[in-house]
């Protein structure tokens, strides 16, 4: 079974999350599944059950009401966002052992750095000594699943300190440059990949550029 990846670059938000509510609505059960690897311009999005409280002082981000769970969390250059585009029937796993295999994904990946990090099973997500390395938010149609993670890489992180992340007060957040040396995102974002496929068992990446 392959894994189609689509490697999207640089590309605002809103076309992007419309692309994969058309791509999910349209396909069935001869669609192939598919990863999307993005990074996004400044913005926070605000999960379905996601509350205003949680939005201190977003200043000049712009935030977005978005479907996926969760609450608000940040986007910008230098994070490496991951959709996540399944058929989970064929698959034959819910979203719980999804949402433990993607974690486990984002923790091997951190430890080809030499990084130790955890899941937390009260707060979805990857923590690196208490603080949050990437986030989890997943939305479920018809069994196929949309949205994915975002793995904090080498970006500017003072906008988390304008929101509760993931809506918990006080919770800080970290990121790859401030814990290893002369990171490289296209690199984070192969071996990210390459674990993803493991922990899914998918058999092949098939691997596409987009502009």
């Amino acid at each position: 079974m392959n894994l189609v990846v689509r490697h999207l670059g640089l590309q605002d938000y809103e076309p992007i999350w419309q692309a994969m509510q058309q791509f999910t609505d349209a396909r069935d059960k001869n669609t192939e599944d598919e990863v999307w690897l993005v990074q996004h311009p400044r913005v926070f999005t605000l999960g379905k059950a996601g509350k205003q409280e949680h939005l201190l002082d977003t200043g000049d981000v712009p935030v977005i009401k978005v479907d996926r769970g969760g609450q608000v969390t940040y986007h910008a250059p230098g994070q490496i966002v991951v959709y996540i585009l399944l058929d989970l029937n064929r698959l034959n796993i819910g979203v719980r052992e999804l949402v433990t295999n993607l974690e486990l994904a984002i923790i091997a990946t951190l430890s080809e750095y030499s990084v130790t990090a955890e899941a937390r099973r009260d707060a979805p997500g990857v923590y690196v000594e208490g603080r949050k390395i990437a986030a989890l938010g997943l939305r479920v149609r018809r069994g196929y699943c949309f949205h994915g993670l975002a793995l904090n890489v080498d970006m500017d992180l003072e906008p988390f300190a304008r929101i509760n992340p993931c809506g918990y007060e006080g919770l800080e957040v970290t990121q790859m440059a401030d814990l290893v040396d002369n990171v490289n995102l296209d690199e984070v974002g192969q071996q990210l990949l390459s674990q993803l496929k493991q922990q899914l068992k998918y058999s092949e990446l098939v691997d596409t550029v987009e502009s």
